[in-house]
């Protein structure tokens, strides 16, 4: 089921003392986040104006309105920042990994179930998407499209053409 709010990130510290953020994204860049003037508390999905925002290395440095001092910021430190799912135009064929997560893994020819998707892994030429199979074991899958033929949220599946041995061994 698609959730209204996916996370973006953790505060994980202060950068200066005029209150600056420094937020560890967990999507697919700070870059991308950077894209949001509104974010969302993860608790109670209070809004909270994003005043400005740098990407510093793999983190994104904010401002955020009403955290003007160092003492206001470290009070922030461990808190999740989410994002509205409505805010977002994805490109087609692109997902969220929060929506692959618990997708059921099936052969698009015969239809045999694989597993569950539990985690997709960015390696920079492709995602690798890990399954746990029926049998309790975890198989890595590369997400290219060779192997993956279709995603469908709807139906909550990922059908795809195995490589030869890749679940079973014959």
């Amino acid at each position: 089921m698609k959730t209204e709010y996916l996370e973006a990130g953790r505060i994980v510290g202060t950068h200066g003392v005029r209150g600056e953020l420094r937020l560890e994204p967990w999507c697919d860049s700070a870059s991308f986040l950077r894209q949001f003037h509104t974010l969302y508390w993860e608790k109670d999905k209070n809004p909270v104006q994003v005043m400005s925002s740098r990407v510093h290395k793999n983190l994104l440095l904010l401002t955020l309105e009403g955290v003007a001092t160092l003492e206001q910021a470290d009070a922030l430190r461990g808190k999740v920042l989410c994002f509205r799912r409505a805010d977002v135009n994805l490109p087609e064929g692109t997902y969220f990994q929060q929506d692959l997560l618990g997708l059921t893994v099936t052969d698009a020819q015969s239809g045999q179930v694989y597993g569950t998707l539990t985690q997709v892994y960015s390696t920079g030429a492709n995602d690798v998407y890990e399954v746990k199979d029926t049998d309790g074991k975890t198989v890595l899958l590369p997400a290219v499209p060779q192997v993956v033929k279709k995603i469908d949220l709807e139906s909550g599946t990922l059908e795809i053409l195995p490589m030869e041995g890749m679940f079973h061994a014959d």
